[in-house]
């Protein structure tokens, strides 16, 4: 507790320094802009509620393989990339924690289209991150834009089809068979414009074996300007692969760290991946009528996938579609603005298949011990899914005076799911076999999902201000969550939150502290490669983030970031399989596993009038435990270093990444299930890649 103390005086200490110089200083402010937790455009010093934009300044350094690049400098926000591709492992304040693989709890966006289904699960395969004009992060319950989730919204805005500044062309190269090819050309002609995006990424990944992806993408935007406003259309189709590698044991992490190769799994299942065909198509209409803002949006996206894991492959045979609509209206009045609107989509899956994996090995008693191949062998399941999500939203935002802002709103949703489950076969965890299935099934699940919101802003200078928010959201358990454990109920977080954010000329600074409690969460557990899930009777979440930079003279910046996470269970009991038999095992008081009490960061970054620029950043991850049983740590791992080199001359730019500069061979996540079983999953060495970029 004492370094704790420490670090916190130490903090506060640091804040107070800086707004003595806010006071002093009469600078413009430094600030990007948010719609994302409130619904309307306002700078991020404004927005009661611990917010990150990483804009397209911060964004031109990287080479945006992935959606980890952007937002692994952002304090309470924990990612990570088993190859590199579009896959992603997400978690902000603990939600996402029980996802096994890809993102939950959180609600993600694009251009204010939800990529989550209405169970929460979001796919990023068919995000082109070349496209990427900026993305906001709001961190927590009390976000207008996030149906059912706890851990609150990220949003991707893409490049707009009226910016002609947006055309390019870039070709990159790099280590582990790094390719990356990429074309936008828009062109505004009377009131319309369109615009073309195409993009291709690859990477072999040798480094690991089964660890290959690659995506192709192309896009076709229209702008129409009309009488009162505008009318943007945009439909979409992406082509992705990506294999999934196995985690390992300590035998295989060991060679791992010393060679930095990875020749094989210990798991059995050694042909996972996911490989999807996905079309999107959305349309916004926007028009002022005097103080009042009409805002409808309709989208509909389908996908098919092929997707081996383990156990079983899952095969969409018939595409999934889902279909849905916003409608908004803002209205300005004399003391503020109102928020309003409703929400209605609906995403169906028929025909979705399950089989058995065809060409596998077997040792004693039949027991799967390898897969050989992803090809599918007898059928095992299908499975016939409905999800309707209906909301309403509204947000009176009050201005009482020139220094207040007071945010009031309500978000509730109802989510029902159907289920038709026709189970042939099914793969026993226990035995390692397939055996008979439970036959024909049916299931319905309707939840009621309520989301209010207190939150108030103060600025006490011009260049500080001050923030507290009460907000509450429910979280909806994922289909496969309650098919495995009908009991489940919807989770229940409440946030309570104060902080100061500063904002000068030449600096910022964001600094939050908040406690978070959390009713009926939804853990994972894992007995012995069973994965299960139960609601913690509660968790205790409680935090402290700090995040800030300062251009200095000379085309200098520095920066940093850092994150304090205490997360215990104050009620859970906890199933664990012993011989043949379950136990309760009580786990109050233990920490949550995963999550790193200390998460830390810093960066140098510099830009020359001549058109050199240079950035090195490095970031850090304290130990955390491995299990809910608190029985074993992970040193967790320190310094993690990128670099990026560029140069850039009338429209031309020349940049090298290098990441994991000092080439580290490290795991990013080490888990441990009930039965003592402990997995590596490895953390990618070092990779360079050039890239040359044209913009006309």
């Amino acid at each position: 507790m004492n370094q704790v103390f420490v670090l916190r005086l130490a903090s506060v200490c640091i804040l107070a320094a800086i707004a003595d110089v806010a006071w002093a200083e009469d600078a413009q402010r430094l600030d990007e802009v948010s719609v994302t937790a409130t619904r309307e455009a306002r700078p991020t010093g404004d927005v009661p509620q611990a917010i990150a934009v990483v804009g397209k300044e911060a964004l031109a350094d990287k080479k945006m393989f992935n959606v980890k690049e952007a937002l692994q400098d952002i304090p309470g926000v924990l990612i990570d990339s088993k190859n590199g591709g579009y896959d992603a492992r997400l978690i902000i304040r603990g939600a996402g924690l029980k996802a096994a693989y890809g993102i939950r709890e959180i609600m993600v966006l694009r251009d204010g289209v939800p990529l989550s289904d209405p169970d929460s699960f979001t796919k990023l395969d068919f995000v082109d991150t070349q496209d990427i004009e900026r993305i906001e992060v709001a961190k927590g319950p009390g976000n207008l834009f996030a149906a059912g989730s706890v851990g609150g919204a990220i949003q991707i805005f893409s490049k707009s089809v009226f910016d002609e500044s947006a055309n390019n062309l870039k070709a990159g190269l790099g280590t582990e068979g790094t390719e990356n090819l990429h074309l936008r050309y828009g062109k505004a002609f009377g009131d319309q414009a369109l615009a073309l995006t195409a993009s291709y990424r690859a990477q072999d990944n040798d480094w690991r074996s089964w660890n290959q992806f690659d995506t192709s993408q192309i896009s076709v935007k229209h702008g129409l300007i009309l009488e009162k406003g505008t009318l943007e259309s945009e439909v979409s189709y992406s082509e992705a692969n990506m294999q999934l590698p196995g985690a390992m044991d300590k035998t295989l992490y060991d060679k791992f760290v010393a060679t930095g190769k990875q020749t094989e799994t210990s798991e059995p299942w050694k042909n996972s991946g996911r490989y999807s065909k996905v079309w999107f198509l959305n349309s916004k209409y926007e028009a002022e009528f005097g103080d009042f803002t009409f805002k409808p949006r309709f989208y509909y996206n389908t996908w098919y996938h092929y997707h081996p894991v383990t156990g079983l492959i899952n095969e969409s045979e018939d595409w999934v579609y889902n279909i849905g609509t916003d409608i908004e209206g803002d209205w300005k009045h004399a003391n503020g603005s109102l928020v309003g609107g409703f929400t209605v989509r609906q995403e169906r899956t028929p025909n979705s298949r399950k089989y058995e994996y065809r060409d596998v090995t077997t040792g004693f008693g039949g027991r799967i011990t390898a897969t050989l191949s992803d090809a599918k062998g007898d059928l095992a399941e299908i499975d016939d899914a409905t999800s309707l999500l209906a909301g309403a939203y509204v947000q009176e935002s009050w201005r009482p005076s020139e220094r207040w802002i007071v945010d009031i709103g309500m978000r509730y949703d109802v989510v029902d799911f159907t289920d038709d489950n026709n189970q042939i076969t099914k793969y026993d965890y226990a035995t390692g076999t397939y055996k008979p299935g439970a036959g024909i099934t049916h299931s319905e699940k309707t939840f009621h999902l309520p989301a209010p919101k207190l939150a108030a802003s103060y600025k006490a200078t011009d260049t500080l201000s001050l923030f507290g928010m009460v907000a509450q959201a429910s979280q909806i358990p994922s289909q496969s969550e309650f098919s495995s454990n009908p009991a489940l109920d919807a989770p229940i977080s409440t946030n309570y939150e104060v902080g100061v954010k500063g904002r000068g000329g030449n600096w910022e600074f964001d600094a939050s502290v908040y406690l978070n409690p959390v009713e009926k969460e939804i853990v994972q557990i894992n007995n012995g490669g069973v994965t299960e899930y139960a609601n913690a009777g509660k968790t205790d979440k409680q935090g402290l983030e700090l995040s800030g930079r300062i251009k200095l003279e000379g085309g200098w910046e520095l920066g940093g970031h850092y994150g304090y996470a205490d997360y215990t269970y104050d009620e859970f009991s906890e199933p664990v399989r012993v011989g043949m038999s379950t136990v309760n095992m009580d786990r109050a008081g233990n920490r949550l596993p995963f999550i790193p009490e200390h998460q830390y960061g810093v960066f140098l970054g510099w830009k020359s009038p001549s058109g050199w620029q240079a950035k090195l950043s490095s970031n850090s991850w304290g130990e955390y435990w491995l299990d809910n049983a608190n029985t074993e740590k992970y040193d967790g791992w320190e310094w993690i270093t990128n670099l990026s080199v560029g140069y850039e001359r009338k429209g031309h730019s020349l940049t090298l990444n290098v990441d994991n500069l000092f080439d580290e061979h490290y795991a990013f996540e080490v888990k441990k299930d009930t039965s003592g079983k402990v997995t590596y999953t490895a953390a990618m060495p070092r990779t360079l890649m050039l890239t040359y970029r044209y913009s006309f």
